[in-house]
């Protein structure tokens, strides 16, 4: 796993874009935003929980003007998954692993 098991609290590792079974990076930043969700999620369904109780993320961006494309990506992702938007923080970054665009990283709650 690529995060933590407190028992009552899952806190991944930052999530960066990283295709786990090809290995690929997505170009573009909704890709990227994209895939570091979908990495999140298989870390916290693998403890047994699920989107909806994702209650907190930070998202580190190499660029802030990619705000707009991250946010509405992150809000459709949630949508999909008819989960509430978690707490977030965003910051931007001189530079991140693999020169990628974004990495994000979760805290889910088990109730």
């Amino acid at each position: 796993m690529q995060g933590v098991d407190l028992g009552h609290m899952i806190i991944t590792s930052g999530q960066i874009p990283i295709d786990p079974k090809t290995g690929g990076i997505a170009e573009d930043i909704i890709g990227q935003t994209t895939q570091s969700l979908k990495n999140i999620q298989t870390i916290v369904e693998k403890a047994g929980l699920s989107v909806a109780n994702i209650v907190k993320t930070t998202v580190f961006v190499k660029d802030m003007n990619d705000f707009a494309s991250v946010n509405a990506t992150y809000e459709a992702f949630f949508n999909q998954h008819n989960a509430p938007y978690p707490a977030r923080s965003c910051v931007e970054v001189a530079r991140l692993p693999k020169d990628v665009g974004i990495e994000i990283e979760a805290i889910a709650i088990r109730q």
